[in-house]
């Protein structure tokens, strides 16, 4: 089931939000269980084999850290073999899971000898509930951390709204909520707040994101012919985008469905295409994962601490390893490598900036030539998370470079429907209507106008909050309301009607 389909929106939500207000009115415990059991409804729906996996591995670890508190007070020394064990034991599973082929595959091109393994199917959730889970028992080996009971572990981990694709929540964002007798009570407030937001991440994704896919799906097929100038950039900035608008469309409907039972969750992205370099970019690009990157590698292996020259080479292993959590291919190392060589520079700028007083205003550029020099940067590195393997993505850096001609088939249909060409026009890759490739650029450079001069959704929906909160004017109140209701259910009403050609999100099975 997808936050995107009909059964979601108009069964299982609404199923779901009565039973657990209704239920918190007579008892808190009745209610929590009553979301975890239709958080694993959520999940088992997918496969129920999966399902009981899922259940074990929670019960797991959630034994492991009863066992990593039983013995903190005691022996330091024990405390760190447990923690050592069970870290070690869901980096194995998720490695058994995610990267055995990988693993064989490099083990074969090394050996010579060809080893052959059954791929298996990607549990969903795999990699956000393994480093979810992570972070909890590593918090459990510290001075004065909290229990939990199982049903309310189970209920951290199992929450629908971020179990799929995050964001990555800690223990003490999500849990200390359920305590509260404010959550079991519907607030209005929070509930429409819940509702825009859900709103603006299904229109990202159904309205903007899978149209998108017919630009830059012809661009990265594996084996296909070599792509010219514009045609490259286009498909280039069409997955740029696009992957944007899925997943902050979908870390969006998170968040809102969270705020709709009362619950808030972090977020996940703060416009980060409007970022003046590559630190602020990971700052504001998947929040969640460059927190726990930072908190669980980045600083055990030293941080800053250690000198420059440690820092950078802990950068460097830090984005290398965050390019592997993406994805079991070459092309994904690759990309986390080129954003950690990107940091590295970023920082030795500013190191030399510092380093050099009274040539402090030869280091300093416009803001919007930071921009656009991140932009192109990050740009670049998404043509090695696009493609599917190396032979792929460098056709691709070769047609943005011009090796391969100027024009191609996106200036030619383009061409042949501004002059009036045929009603349809059918070149390799790029086909359609006359109204569907006009579409087609109309949304390219929509999205990129909402990009780089919209506010974001939290922008949006926080900034409407904050100003119906300092109203306290009812009939002014209701009319704000008003205006947005209607806008938003157009929106909404737009995108319902979209989600009939179903599409997974990018982080759907991962």
């Amino acid at each position: 089931m997808l936050f995107n389909s009909f059964g979601f929106i108009t069964l299982f939500l609404p199923v779901t939000l009565i039973g657990f207000f209704l239920l918190g009115r007579q008892s808190k415990e009745a209610a929590r269980l009553w979301l975890t059991a239709c958080s694993l409804l959520f999940y088992g729906l997918w496969s129920v084999a999966y399902l009981l996996l899922l259940i074990g591995w929670i019960a797991a670890n959630y034994l492991f850290s009863r066992w990593i508190s039983s013995v903190r007070e005691t022996s330091r020394k024990q405390t760190q073999y447990v923690l050592t064990l069970s870290v070690s034991l869901n980096v194995l599973a998720l490695a058994y899971f995610k990267y055995r082929l990988f693993v064989v595959e490099g083990v074969s091109a090394l050996s010579g000898i060809d080893f052959t393994v059954q791929a298996l199917v990607l549990p969903l959730a795999i990699s956000f509930h393994t480093f979810q889970q992570i972070a909890y028992l590593v918090d459990s080996s510290k001075p004065g951390a909290p229990r939990y009971s199982f049903p309310q572990y189970l209920l951290f981990v199992s929450f629908f709204p971020q179990l799929i694709a995050g964001p990555i929540v800690h223990h003490n964002e999500l849990l200390p909520q359920f305590g509260k007798k404010e959550t079991f009570r519907f607030d209005w407030v929070s509930f429409s707040a819940g509702v825009l937001y859900f709103i603006i991440g299904l229109a990202k994704k159904v309205l903007i994101a899978d149209p998108l896919e017919a630009l830059h799906q012809p661009v990265f097929t594996q084996g296909g012919g070599p792509s010219q100038l514009i045609d490259a950039w286009i498909g280039s900035l069409a997955f740029g985008f696009g992957l944007y608008f899925d997943f902050s469309g979908y870390s969006d409907m998170a968040v809102g469905l969270a705020r709709m039972f009362g619950v808030r969750l972090p977020f996940n992205f703060a416009s980060p295409y409007k970022s003046v370099s590559i630190i602020e970019f990971w700052r504001t690009w998947h929040i969640t994962l460059s927190r726990w990157l930072r908190d669980h590698l980045y600083i055990p292996l030293g941080g800053n601490r250690l000198g420059r020259t440690r820092r950078y080479v802990n950068l460097m292993v830090t984005m290398l390893v965050g390019g592997l959590w993406h994805g079991a291919a070459w092309t994904f190392v690759i990309w986390g490598g080129l954003h950690g060589l990107f940091l590295v520079v970023n920082h030795v700028w500013l190191k030399l900036k510092s380093a050099l007083p009274g040539y402090e205003r030869y280091f300093v550029i416009p803001k919007w030539m930071g921009i656009v020099l991140t932009f192109l940067s990050v740009t670049v590195a998404w043509v090695f998370f696009a493609s599917p393997d190396f032979e792929t993505a460098m056709r691709v850096l070769s047609g943005m470079c011009g090796a391969n001609g100027f024009s191609g088939d996106a200036v030619w249909s383009l061409k042949q429907v501004l002059l009036g060409g045929p009603l349809v026009v059918e070149v390799p890759g790029i086909f359609g209507t006359r109204t569907q490739i006009l579409a087609q650029y109309g949304l390219l450079a929509f999205a990129a106008l909402i990009v780089f001069f919209a506010p974001n959704s939290q922008q949006i929906v926080e900034g409407l909050i904050g100003h119906e909160q300092s109203l306290r004017v009812q009939s002014r109140l209701r009319a704000h309301w008003r205006k947005t209701a209607i806008l938003a259910g157009f929106v909404f009403t737009l995108s319902f009607l979209s989600v009939g050609d179903l599409k997974e999100f990018v982080y759907f099975q991962f």
